[in-house]
């Protein structure tokens, strides 16, 4: 059974900003919207309805920074949709909501890794080895090519992963309890000794392929590194510092979804069998992979705000004495490891640490980050003009080949581009309070 909402204890009052009431009933949209907003950013409320009712998604919830306040936050449609013939009123999308992030999880300990970098607890150019202690299962010999994998080739994505060639052994959770003799779904470190017993699927720094396996690695690193949970490491070195409050590493089934977390859909309520015994058939987003293990790639569950929050750090470095400008410079820098032939040009899109980086001119650079697990779809982007914005779905859309945050990129720069002033801030609802006014 769905559990309904925890009642955030206090709303925020918007009457000294001139903002519509809290609670809106578009009549066209036939949805609601909580949150706040101001009639000047009046395109991406138009965005927001118009998307979700084209798109047949229930939910979701935006934020948008402008030369680092926080100028706008709202969730709209249903966090739990409304069933009348299960009596279930239904949850309205809020500001606050948390939803799953997925691969917007890799940014954060990209971070995460450069932050105890800075404090000498470890160098980029190390050899994961150094790290993972994990042997191979029994009767299997590791790929000597490990050896040479450092943590800057997994934050790159060249560390030699190949998912097309082989699998994403993320998602191999039965199978690889299996072969190590243990009860499904895979620990991470099931999931490592698996893999140490595989050949790689190209030399380390050859090229780069997208790996969630190289940032699993990278997650225990920092668990090593640290003494602690990645989790408990993540928020430490990240996120408590850099103003985000809730994100949490999610859960794999419903009756563990937190008490202010979105639920998940579906639109075509497709089933697959689930990860857990008795591994019967279960709705895709709850049991048809196992959650917890995809933490530092991506497990996380965030609300909006706390992910536009944790990405402006990357406009003010040094502000909170943790991201020196030096480590943001390597964020955006091209990958130096793969080699480039004689007549090819340097690419003006590269995925730096953690981040995807387009070049605008020099110095100047857009970085955005996509995400998607089946039941929802994520996306954070950086521009250049002091611009951040994150949405977050409650579904991954009609298909995995054109999902929810794709088909909305293009339309959000395009009502940013509409926007003709920018208010200073918005006020911060009292769970997400700050010191200072906006943040």
């Amino acid at each position: 059974m769905l559990r309904n909402f925890t009642p955030f204890a206090v709303l925020f009052s918007l009457a000294p900003l001139g903002i519509p009431p809290l609670v809106s009933q578009e009549p066209q949209a036939t949805l609601p919207k909580v949150g706040n907003t101001d009639p000047r950013l009046e395109p991406f409320d138009r965005l927001m309805f118009s998307f979700l009712k084209e798109q047949k998604i229930p939910g979701a919830t935006l934020a948008i920074v402008k030369d680092d306040r926080l100028v706008y936050s709202a969730g709209f449609g249903w966090a739990i949709k409304p069933n009348e013939e299960k009596g279930l009123a239904g949850e309205p999308m809020r500001p606050q909501t948390l939803l799953r992030i997925a691969s917007l999880s890799k940014p954060i300990t990209a971070m995460a890794i450069l932050v105890l970098s800075q404090t000498g607890k470890l160098k980029l150019d190390d050899p994961i080895l150094k790290f993972i202690k994990v042997t191979p299962l029994p009767g299997e010999k590791i790929d000597p090519r490990f050896a040479r994998i450092t943590l800057l080739h997994l934050l790159h994505h060249t560390g030699g992963f190949d998912r097309a060639k082989s699998f994403d052994p993320m998602f191999r959770s039965v199978v690889f309890a299996q072969n190590a003799k243990t009860k499904p779904p895979a620990s991470t470190d099931i999931i490592i000794q698996n893999m140490l017993g595989r050949p790689l699927d190209f030399d380390p720094g050859e090229k780069y392929v997208y790996s969630n396996f190289g940032y699993c690695l990278l997650g225990r690193v920092i668990e090593k590194v640290t003494g602690q949970e990645y989790e408990t490491a993540a928020k430490s070195l990240v996120l408590t510092p850099m103003g985000a409050k809730f994100p949490r590493v999610g859960r794999s089934l419903l009756d563990q979804r937190f008490p202010t977390e979105s639920a998940y859909y579906d639109l075509e309520d497709r089933k697959q069998k689930s990860v857990f015994s008795p591994f019967e058939s279960v709705v895709r987003p709850y049991g048809t992979w196992y959650h917890e293990a995809l933490d530092a790639h991506g497990g996380w569950v965030a609300s909006a705000e706390d992910m536009v929050r944790f990405a402006r750090i990357m406009d003010h470095p040094n502000k909170d004495g943790r991201l020196a400008k030096s480590s943001v410079d390597l964020v955006h820098s091209r990958p130096t490891e793969i080699p480039l032939k004689a007549e090819e040009k340097a690419p003006k899109t590269w995925y730096g640490l953690g981040w995807q980086v387009r070049s605008v001119s020099e110095g100047k650079f857009n970085a955005w980050h996509t995400g998607l697990v089946p039941g929802s779809s994520a996306l954070l982007v950086r521009r250049n003009d002091g611009l951040i914005w994150c949405v977050l779905f409650n579904s991954h859309g009609a298909s995995f080949a054109k999902t929810a945050s794709s088909i909305i990129d293009p339309l959000l720069h395009k009502a940013a581009d509409e926007v003709k002033e920018w208010p200073q801030a918005v006020e911060v609802p009292s769970e997400t309070a700050a010191t200072e006014p906006g943040f």
